[in-house]
C-alpha cells in the first residue's frame, strides 16, 4: 500500500478517528453540502452526492445530520452556502510535497492556520501548481477482507476497471481510474462488499522514502495538519517504509 494508506490503517487501529468523532462528522457534512450544492440534492442524479453520503453512512453518520447537510448544499437550510473547496500546496520538512484539501466558509483563516503549522513544524507553504503536478486523481477503495477470496475480489475488480489491487493486514486496497468509479462501487455493492473508504483522492506519481526518524517528523505534521478544522484530507508524496511504520506504530 501507499503510504498515506499505511498512515490511514495506523490511525484506524487507534481508533483516532472514533476519539473524534464529532470531527469526523463535520468533515462529512461539509462534503456532502459541497456535493449538493454542485450538482443537487438527489443522491440517484448526483453521483458524487451519493459518494459523500454512503460515506457518512459508513461513519454511522445520523440521517438527520445527513439531511441537514444536503439541505444546507441545496440552500433549503438555515445554515446555505458560505463554504468553498479550496486546494492548497506546500512542502513538508525534508522536501515532501503536500496537497491540502479545505472546505471552508473562510479563506483567511484556513490559509493563515494552515501556513502557521507548516511553518512552525519546519514546512513552507508553496504557490499554485508547485506540486500538484506530482499528483493525480484517483478512485480509492479500502475494505477488510473478513474472510473473503484475494483472487475473487482481485478478478472483480480486474472487470470493473480497476489499474492497482493490493492485500495488506486482511485489508483490500482498490485503485482505479476516476471513470470507473461507479462501477467498482456498484460490482463491489453487488458482491455485498460495503467499503470502509471509497472516494476520490489523489497519490503520488513517484514517492520518496526518508529515514525512520524524518519520516516520523513529516507524519507528525501531517497528523497535526489534519486535526485542522477546515482540512479535509491531506496528501503527499512520502512513501513509509516498514522500519517506520514499526516506529509509527509504536509512538
Amino acid at each position: 500500500m501507499s503510504g498515506h494508506s499505511k498512515w490511514s490503517t495506523i490511525k484506524r487501529k487507534k481508533g483516532a478517528a472514533d476519539a473524534k468523532r464529532g470531527q469526523v462528522f463535520t468533515r462529512l457534512a461539509r462534503e456532502i453540502s459541497i456535493a449538493a450544492r454542485a450538482g443537487g440534492g438527489d443522491i440517484n442524479s448526483n453521483f458524487r452526492l451519493r459518494i459523500a453520503v454512503d460515506k457518512a453512512r459508513g461513519q454511522n453518520m445520523p440521517k438527520d445530520n445527513i439531511e441537514r447537510a444536503i439541505q444546507r448544499g441545496t440552500g433549503e437550510g438555515k445554515e446555505g452556502g458560505g463554504l468553498e473547496e479550496v486546494m492548497y500546496e506546500g512542502y513538508a520538512p525534508h522536501g515532501i510535497a503536500l496537497l491540502m484539501e479545505c472546505v471552508t466558509d473562510n479563506r483567511n483563516r484556513a490559509v493563515a492556520e494552515i501556513r502557521h503549522y507548516l511553518t512552525r513544524y519546519g514546512g513552507s507553504m508553496g504557490e499554485a501548481g508547485s506540486v500538484s503536478w506530482q499528483f493525480k486523481r484517483v478512485a480509492y477503495f479500502s475494505f477488510p477482507l473478513d474472510g473473503r477470496d484475494p483472487d475473487q475480489i482481485f478478478e472483480l475488480a480486474v472487470e470493473a476497471g480497476a489499474d492497482d489491487i493490493s492485500f495488506e493486514d486482511d485489508y483490500a486496497e482498490i485503485i482505479g481510474e476516476v471513470d470507473f468509479f461507479k462501477e467498482i462501487i456498484d460490482r463491489l455493492n453487488a458482491a455485498k462488499i460495503h467499503p470502509e473508504e471509497a472516494e476520490l483522492r489523489m497519490i503520488p506519481t513517484n514517492e520518496i522514502e526518508l529515514g525512520p526518524e524524518d519520516t516520523l517528523q513529516v507524519m507528525r505534521l501531517i497528523e497535526i495538519l489534519e486535526e485542522l478544522d477546515d482540512i479535509q484530507n491531506v496528501y503527499s508524496n512520502l512513501h513509509v517504509s516498514d522500519e517506520a511504520l514499526a516506529k509509527l506504530e509504536a509512538a
